[in-house]
């Protein structure tokens, strides 16, 4: 079990989800987001629902990487570094915006690495790092364009990164659309078709991604994977 766990991403959704589970297990978890005031309210608010918790916030910006070094340097030593932040971007070749795809593959190539190179020291030899990518890089769809390609771009990171910074092992997990995410729940125009595409029937759960993620920060066997965690598509 990791002592400190850095969540660049730990304010909302699968990130949130895996910083209170952490917080359960008595690790010390700093989540990041893009604004201190809220990173610091979620922050409490993990600390609330989780007796001992120790959770604190930072600002982060990974679609400013000049920042990034300023940004972290009051984190000392990290066991586990997990990158979940991202853009969303909907953009097809006909209809192209070059502002919203220049912010996501900044975010999560450019930002990502810029995370890793700034506390490339102070992680933990027998520590991790986890990037987060995506179903979009095996299963295009209209308008992913700039995800497709950022989250294979994921892949080309975890081939590298794994070399770079060895002994630590560097990871990816790969969700499909996860179900019951604040972004998803509750829209079944999207969810339904979803169901029908997965083999099991049955669609992600963020406390089956947050499982992922605690093998893949863990298990010191794991390293250079790109884990999908999806159900299955037919």
């Amino acid at each position: 079990m990791a002592s400190k766990v850095l969540i660049v991403g730990g304010t909302s959704g699968i990130g949130r989800e895996l910083a209170a589970a952490y917080a359960e297990r008595d690790a010390s978890v700093v989540i990041a987001g893009r604004e201190s005031a809220r990173a610091e309210k979620v922050a409490a608010e993990l600390n609330a629902d989780s007796e001992g918790a120790r959770v604190s916030g930072i600002a982060v910006d990974l679609a400013s990487p000049d920042t990034i070094v300023e940004a972290l340097s009051g984190i000392g030593q990290v066991d586990s570094v997990v990158l979940a932040g991202m853009r969303r971007d909907d953009n097809t070749v006909g209809n192209y915006g070059t502002a919203g795809a220049t912010e996501l593959v900044i975010a999560k190539l450019v930002g990502y690495t810029a995370v890793v190179h700034a506390l490339q020291s102070r992680i933990s030899p027998t520590g991790s790092v986890l990037l987060f990518g995506g179903l979009a890089k095996d299963l295009p769809y209209p308008g992913s364009t700039t995800v497709t390609t950022v989250n294979a771009g994921v892949m080309g990171l975890v081939s590298t990164l794994s070399r770079e910074i060895a002994p630590v092992r560097v990871n990816a997990i790969h969700p499909g659309l996860v179900g019951d995410s604040p972004y998803w729940a509750g829209n079944e125009l999207v969810l339904e078709p979803a169901r029908k595409r997965i083999l099991t029937g049955v669609l992600p759960t963020m406390r089956d991604i947050v499982e992922g993620c605690f093998f893949l920060l863990e298990n010191q066997a794991a390293n250079g994977v790109n884990l999908n965690l999806n159900g299955g598509h037919s």
